[in-house]
């Protein structure tokens, strides 16, 4: 039979164990409630806003806009172009980004992106990937050479392109513009839901 003490003692341990897996209220998913990653020597937590009683006061609380131009876009605007969700963004982060094998482009205009991007993403806005544009300068950053007279895709980048979210044509602009390229429709992702369903879930943002 455990003396006090033990039992005391055993108690305490116990929920020690016990209370770092309830710090966590909203979690990503069940046993995960939060995801580092590293990427050009710098590590970003990606979690969700702890607070239960928090609100969007920005403008993705809108519901309605002009429409046109702010269509809701279809699900899959780009036939064979993959439209991915919040969890798959943050397992191209964890597989792709965090080893140097593929990269986040967040097609909006500079505004939007300084006022909160998804972490690690480079702001390409939608105008500057066109046939005229697309330069070897940004082509290098896509992993993309220029050979006799024409581009070579062997080595794009894996990439991922959002924007505002399903209202939001900047995304599909820079796909369409990317595919018109030559770009392969087998490495570029579609994060349909972009920033507002980004924030409506409360996932870390990047504020410039």
């Amino acid at each position: 039979m455990l003396s006090k003490v033990t039992l005391k003692s055993s108690l305490l341990l116990l929920s020690l164990l016990i209370m770092p897996l309830q710090a966590t209220e909203v979690n990503i998913q069940r046993g995960v409630p939060y995801v580092d990653i590293t990427a050009n020597g710098k590590t970003i937590r990606i979690e969700r806003i702890q607070d239960t009683s928090h609100k969007l006061k920005n403008s993705y609380t809108k519901t309605s806009r002009p429409t046109p131009p702010f269509n809701i876009q279809p699900y899959e605007p780009i036939k064979g172009i993959e439209t991915i969700g919040e969890l798959c963004v943050i397992d191209f982060l964890k597989d792709k980004v965090q080893n140097n094998k593929g990269m986040i482009i967040d097609a909006r205009m500079p505004k939007w992106h300084k006022a909160g991007s998804i972490p690690f993403s480079f702001n390409i806005p939608f105008p500057i990937l066109t046939t005229k544009n697309f330069n070897g300068k940004i082509a290098q950053i896509f992993g993309v050479k220029k050979e006799n007279g024409s581009w070579n895709f062997d080595n794009a980048q894996k990439i991922l392109i959002y924007d505002n979210g399903p209202w939001c044509q900047q995304g599909v602009h820079a796909m369409k513009n990317l595919v018109k390229i030559g770009y392969p429709k087998s490495k570029i992702l579609y994060y349909r839901g972009g920033m507002q369903y980004w924030q409506i879930l409360g996932l870390t943002t990047i504020i410039k």
